[in-house]
């Protein structure tokens, strides 16, 4: 069966994973340099997942309606 439109999740693609995937932590591994070519893809190494927050911009107070 599938979903109805109506109750669908539209926030549900925006939260943040913990866990990255083998090929994900491949390439960090490599960026790190503690990955080389021809290592076993099995017992990597734990990679810290880097949340990013988002925070609300202050609202500037516009100097031009100030002086007009």
């Amino acid at each position: 069966m599938t979903i109805d439109k109506s109750l669908k999740i539209k926030a549900g693609a925006i939260k943040t994973r913990n866990v990255y995937t083998r090929a994900e932590r491949v390439t960090k591994l490599k960026e790190l340099e503690r990955f080389e070519e021809g290592d076993k893809i099995y017992g990597l190494p734990k990679v810290r997942v880097v949340k990013i927050s988002l925070k609300k911009k202050k609202k500037v107070k516009k100097e031009d309606d100030d002086a007009a």
